[in-house]
């Protein structure tokens, strides 16, 4: 039996993957969809990356899991990456959901698309949080208005230290045995940073034609890919 710890990424908790965990569970595996520190639930705690990375590494732990599938979304693919090489051989797989990577002494904010030095400014004029998007940033994701409503009606400030703290990784992530999820409607490519380390003998890509919140858009089809990537870590 796998069991899967499933991370989802900026201003989300694990309500996020309630739509994924009955599909993981009904295939006769253990689903434990984890909130971060500063989210959701826990919006009170304090939190920065590594206390995120020590969420998951806690969750692994106290749990006593074995033939652990990591699962990242989005910015949390930061701290899984980091989590995946200190559970040391509980882990079977990572699966990296449209995702950011962690990259030693680079944060999110560091590697943000739109350049470093841009997301500080905004996470300090929001009072040390990153806002959640409004339901207009959504457009064009393969969401319903349904699906829209409860993510922004969920939604709960970024805390910003989890954003700017560096990475810190003691080997090579190419080494850990890995699948990367690329939902097209987000950009039909890989990032630089992930393509390279497709180039590697133990990742794999796979694409999903939706956007980039699959676990509202296309749950069904993102818990086939889990079981997938579940199977692969066994052969």
């Amino acid at each position: 039996m796998t069991e899967f710890v499933m991370v989802a990424g900026a201003w989300l908790g694990a309500w996020a993957w309630d739509e994924v965990v009955p599909e993981l569970r009904a295939a006769g595996h253990g689903a434990h969809a984890l909130t971060l520190s500063g989210l959701a639930e826990k919006r009170d705690a304090p939190a920065g990356q590594r206390t995120h990375v020590q969420d998951i590494v806690d969750e692994v732990v106290r749990r006593d899991l074995r033939d652990v599938v990591l699962v990242g979304h989005s910015y949390a693919g930061i701290p899984v990456g980091q989590a995946a090489e200190r559970i040391g051989d509980r882990l079977a797989r990572v699966v990296f959901v449209d995702s950011n990577v962690p990259a030693d002494g680079e944060s999110f904010a560091s590697a943000w698309w739109q350049g470093p030095g841009v997301l500080e400014p905004v996470i300090a004029a929001n009072g040390g949080f990153w806002a959640p998007l409004p339901a207009a940033d959504f457009a064009g994701q393969g969401l319903s208005d349904e699906q829209i409503a409860r993510i922004v009606a969920g939604a709960t400030p970024h805390p910003g230290a989890a954003l700017t703290e560096p990475a810190v990784l003691t080997g090579s992530l190419g080494a850990l045995p890995a699948t990367y999820v690329k939902c097209l409607l987000d950009g039909p490519d890989p990032t630089d940073d992930v393509a390279k380390l497709l180039t590697g003998e133990r990742w794999r890509l796979v694409e999903l034609d939706t956007g980039h919140w699959p676990m509202f858009s296309r749950p069904r089809e993102l818990a086939g890919i889990l079981l997938a990537a579940a199977e692969s870590a066994e052969s």
